[in-house]
């Protein structure tokens, strides 16, 4: 199915290839799902108009806004089809959004609805992301919880603990710019130059938070998210890290918390969509200076 680009995002993994890749793509060889190899066009955070469709497409037609699950998998977005040991995405093991058009399978397409323009749909892969990572920590309606990052992955975090029904939810941050947005979306910020962090949680909340997650792959950072943790609590890692980090086993074991990783996110695309539906992953959480307009 080919698709006219309307807006794209960057993704951190964008960056990481760029900057220190290969890591996803491939260039030795040819990635098993797609019979591509590097270099590829990347992007796989983008909304589009569908100007063709190929035979046997049945969920969207032509002049239809879309945006794009960019998984590739064995089993057909079956199953725990985020875990596929081949697992790859459009942009790093096919060409992405970063052009005028390209060619994705139909089942990777997700309607737009009236209410959506492309700038918000371009922000369903990070917003699935982030509600991915809150589904998976188990969170329950009034939990605790603390975001280390507000990045692009970090803030519509926030929205989801709050679409969850997370009482106090902190941000821990250091950009201004940053700070602001976590605050407009009703978190408790914290600069973690000017106090220490895990101390400063357990005075404001008088205990440990719940739940936390660690968006900032930086290996200091990690230790924090899993020492401001209560006991029986859960640390969520979501951020994709390039070198190694060291923890102490005994924060984990004798408290008995749980450290669990997610990969991108499965069966979650159409749940995003009603939320910003809703109100919620608004494009003025991310964005500077986000329109309301109906992008054509």
């Amino acid at each position: 199915m080919k698709i006219a680009v309307k807006y794209t995002g960057i993704c951190g993994s964008d960056l990481h290839e760029y900057l220190n890749g290969p890591i996803f793509i491939l260039v030795e060889k040819e990635h098993p799902y797609s019979s591509r190899k590097g270099p590829l066009t990347p992007d796989h955070e983008f909304a589009s108009e569908i100007v063709e469709v190929g035979t046997g497409v049945t969920n969207v037609k032509v002049g239809d806004c879309i945006t794009v699950g960019p998984i590739l998998d064995k089993d057909g977005l079956k199953g725990k089809y985020n875990l596929d040991k081949n697992l790859g995405f459009v942009g790093l093991a096919a060409d992405g959004g970063f052009t005028s058009y390209c060619v994705v399978d139909g089942e990777l397409c997700h309607k737009l609805p009236d209410s959506i323009d492309y700038e918000q749909g371009a922000l369903t892969e990070p917003a699935a992301v982030a509600l991915y990572a809150v589904r998976q920590s188990k969170l329950k309606a009034g939990n605790t919880a603390a975001v280390f990052d507000c990045s692009p992955i970090g803030l519509p975090t926030i929205e989801a603990l709050r679409a969850a029904g997370a009482t106090t939810i902190y941000a821990i941050e250091l950009s201004p710019e940053r700070q602001a947005k976590a605050r407009k979306l009703g978190a408790v910020v914290i600069n973690p130059s000017k106090v220490n962090v895990v101390e400063h949680i357990k005075a404001e909340n008088d205990d440990d938070v719940n739940v936390s997650f660690e968006v900032t792959g930086v290996a200091p950072v990690l230790k924090q998210a899993i020492e401001a943790v209560e006991n029986d609590g859960k640390c969520v890692i979501v951020s994709i890290w390039e070198n190694e980090a060291s923890i102490h086993p005994n924060e984990i074991v004798i408290k008995e918390k749980t450290v669990k990783g997610i990969i991108a996110y499965r069966d979650i695309f159409p749940a995003v969509l009603q939320l910003m539906e809703q109100g919620y992953f608004p494009k003025t959480s991310w964005l500077p200076n986000a329109s309301s307009r109906k992008t054509s």
